[in-house]
């Protein structure tokens, strides 16, 4: 098996970028460094899905992207050049937007619980589950629209038909009205908006159907596929999609584990709280680098601009973005998303807590009980085993605040205790409820400093100390040497760059404060809030330069998934078409009015300290402790914003141009930036002993700009310091002042820049960082 040095993620699409295209990019990938092609979704999904993570059937590769035989000439073409492939697996739900694309669930919706697929499904089919015992399916605008069923005979078999819907009809229940039809199916056709759902969902998302990856039929069809990749060494790992979602995450890894061997590499999305450290029992390699993520971005933010921007939030949004408020908003936001959107759910949690513990409780009680307690979990899950007693911990608070309720807390405490099918539904809630609540909400209703708004971020912690990033990446080091690192993913809200331009912000603090005034009197946003967050978000991937032709409509296309994100004054199930037209007018006022000129004035200058920091938290992502991914194109500049965005198609062109190129010069090209990566994972592709399972130790420096220097040692377990990873913090503070008489300590030895190729003949920080922000170091001896 090659060995994994780092992952490239490739998007691919059956309409642009298919698997045939990812074999033609291979010698790219490898002149740069990768030893890994990391694939997105790759099995059969919905027909027009540009992402794959909608799977229709899990048994095949999708035809479209080129079916098996062009996944096996990919891994052949890589495995000529000692590269290898990674694929995304999900395991937790398919899509069934397009039911008769889906055969399982076809069959379901044709015999109801006789069908071989059943069981296959998370279906409610009690009697009391809102629809007499029948599979609800949320399509209807109105109950008046079961009039406009009609009978589709245009097939061989009849179907029942909604506009461009269409389902089927049992064997022997076809006479009749299309309503009498209805009647008698297995299926319930209901309003969207009814909150009647009998299924589990992937979070609140309909048009994709959690599979029951607990029972062993449906492990062995899903994984059948994935266990021949593994079997004819086509493969090398797995990243497994959103396992918190299913009944048991551990059962689940242990079995996935045991199926495919212990070589494979294993990587899980899953999202740790705040504090939370990863299970150390789950048999995997380490997350998908989410944690790594926030720690990169962090380090670079200036801790001293945290008092203005947050005096600026107050001033214009009525919160100032601390942890006080986020705490109580996100369990505000938590409490409504479990009574709306996740309602379904929380419902028939209550009800099997009742059917497990007999409670007389009432409805009421129980289902406040449960909403405040989910409220309050401060992860995803609450099951791993370094969580032990957290949750008793909540329910022990929550007596404190509110006595009186004990009957239904108690209720509550004996279901989890049991272990039984409620314990198991409040898990995978609790992480739903999460993510529709503070990824998908929280953090597009407060705007301090939008960068630190990630997904698994804590954006009440302004910045990372450096202290603090080195015992992070210590303990990375030591217990998850071969996690996934990232700094762009297909989920990120905004790509690496423009989170790092976002960034210098906080080293200016006053400025930014005064033009957003300026801004917000000459060209006043329709809702202060939105428009603070937007300043950033247009200040963020604002063109250097000529704007591209499609950066206006990105922009018009991301506000609007915002505001409805946000829910403040429009979302996605009530749209406010006043307020969004007032938002894209403003949009285009900012563009072409006063404003620009402004903005423009104000990117020019911040732009070379954005890309000093995206050096260097590039660098120090390749050279850290765990295994990097690039996401698609981020070896150049990149500016996406959230998906879809984030997921078009790259111009590798322009990348294999300036490739070979030794351009250190850090300017608009992104040549610099392509040659730190492709000096970086070159390096570790011919020296892996040195930065998975090597030493780590931080590399520190003394004198009045010592705060601006971030960087480490890496090389073999028990052996010298062979290579040194530097980078510059807080440039626009520091072009006040200058290095001085900083100097950094480095290891005994004589250094050279390995991607300058300077001989390093002194440890001032004004001589190392001559030819850049940025500096690689590798000691002469050990040089290839």
């Amino acid at each position: 098996m090659t060995p994994i040095t780092s992952t490239y993620r490739l998007q691919l699409r059956p309409d642009a970028f298919t698997l045939h295209d990812a074999v033609g990019i291979v010698d790219y990938l490898d002149t740069l460094g990768v030893s890994h092609l990391y694939l997105s979704p790759v099995l059969t999904a919905t027909s027009g899905s540009t992402h794959g993570y909608d799977v229709t059937d899990p048994t095949t590769v999708a035809e479209g992207l080129g079916g098996r035989e062009a996944l096996v000439k990919l891994s052949g073409v890589c495995r000529e050049r000692g590269m290898g492939l990674i694929v995304d697996l999900v395991p937790n739900h398919v899509g069934v937007a397009k039911p008769h694309e889906n055969a399982w669930w076809w069959d379901v919706l044709t015999y109801g619980r006789a069908s071989t697929y059943a069981d296959f499904f998370d279906i409610d089919w009690d009697k009391d589950n809102g629809a007499d015992g029948k599979l609800a399916l949320p399509v209807l605008g109105k109950p008046a629209d079961l009039d406009s069923l009609t009978v589709d005979h245009a097939t061989a078999t009849a179907l029942l038909a909604f506009y461009e819907h269409r389902f089927p009809i049992t064997p022997g229940t076809g006479t009749g009205s299309a309503q009498e039809i209805h009647a008698r199916q297995s299926y319930r056709l209901v309003p969207w908006d009814a909150g009647i759902i009998t299924y589990r969902r992937f979070f609140a998302v309909n048009e994709l159907a959690a599979l029951r990856q607990e029972d062993p039929r449906v492990f062995e069809l899903c994984h059948r596929e994935l266990k021949s990749w593994v079997d004819e060494g086509l493969i090398d790992g797995v990243r497994i999609d959103h396992p918190d979602g299913l009944a048991d995450p551990v059962e689940y890894l242990e079995r996935l584990r045991s199926l495919l061997g212990p070589d494979q590499w294993i990587v899980i999305e899953k999202i740790l709280g705040h504090s939370e450290p990863l299970d150390p029992l789950l048999p995997v390699d380490g997350t998908t680098g989410y944690d790594a993520l926030n720690q990169l971005g962090g380090v670079f933010v200036d801790p001293s601009g945290e008092h203005e921007l947050s005096e600026l939030s107050g001033a214009l949004t009525g919160n100032d973005g601390d942890s006080t408020w986020l705490h109580h908003t996100e369990r505000q936001f938590k409490r409504e998303t479990a009574r709306g959107e996740l309602a379904p759910e929380i419902r028939r949690l209550v009800r099997t807590i009742r059917s497990e513990t007999g409670t007389r409780c009432s409805d009421k009680a129980l289902n406040d009980a449960v909403v405040v307690v989910i409220a309050r979990m401060p992860v995803y899950r609450s099951d791993y085993s370094p969580l032990a007693g957290l949750t008793a911990r909540i329910v022990g608070g929550i007596h404190e605040l509110a006595p009186g309720h004990e009957e239904a807390f108690n209720a509550l405490a004996q279901a989890l205790s049991g272990g039984g099918e409620a314990a198991v539904r409040f898990q995978q809630v609790c992480g739903a409820v999460m993510a529709k609540s503070v990824e998908d909400r929280l953090f597009y209703r407060t705007a301090r400093l939008i960068s630190r708004q990630e997904v698994g971020g804590n954006p009440a912690a302004f910045s990372i100390s450096v202290a603090e990033f080195h015992l992070a990446n210590s303990d990375r080091a030591r217990l998850w040497p071969a996690a996934m690192t990232s700094l762009s993913t297909h989920d990120t809200k905004r790509g690496e760059d423009v989170r790092a331009r976002i960034n210098v912000l906080s080293q200016m603090p006053e400025v930014w404060s005064r033009l957003v005034q300026d801004w917000e009197e000459v060209e006043p946003s329709p809702e202060p809030m939105t428009g603070l967050f937007l300043w950033q978000n247009i200040v963020g991937v604002w063109p250097v330069g000529e704007a591209a032709p499609d950066f206006r409509s990105r922009l018009h296309a991301y506000a609007e998934k915002a505001i409805r994100e946000a829910a403040l004054a429009t979302s996605w199930n009530s749209p406010d078409s006043s307020f969004e037209t007032a938002v894209h007018t403003w949009i285009d006022n900012v563009i072409d009015g006063p404003v620009a000129a402004s903005i423009t004035q104000l990117v020019s200058r911040i732009a070379r300290h954005a890309w000093s920091d995206s050096l260097g938290q590039k660098l120090l992502q390749i050279c850290g402790p765990g295994i990097p991914d690039i996401y698609q194109g981020t070896e150049l500049w990149e500016d996406s914003l959230v998906d879809p965005d984030n997921r078009r198609l790259i111009d590798f062109g322009i990348r294999r141009t300036l490739v070979d190129s030794t351009e250190t010069s850090v300017d608009a090209t992104g040549a610099a930036k392509l040659h730190v990566v492709r000096t970086a994972l070159t390096l570790r592709r011919e020296y892996p002993s040195w930065f998975v399972g090597g030493t780590y130790l931080p590399v520190l420096a003394s004198g009045e700009s010592s705060g601006h220097v971030v960087g480490f040692s890496r090389g073999p377990r028990g052996g010298k310091a062979a290579v040194v990873a530097l980078a510059t913090r807080h440039s626009m503070v520091l072009a006040d002042h200058g290095w001085g008489d900083t100097v950094i300590g480095l290891p005994e030895g004589r250094w050279t820049d390995k991607a300058t190729g300077n001989v390093i003949e002194s440890s001032r920080a004004g001589d190392i960082f001559r030819g850049g922000p940025t500096a690689l170091l590798i000691r002469e001896t050990e040089s290839p």
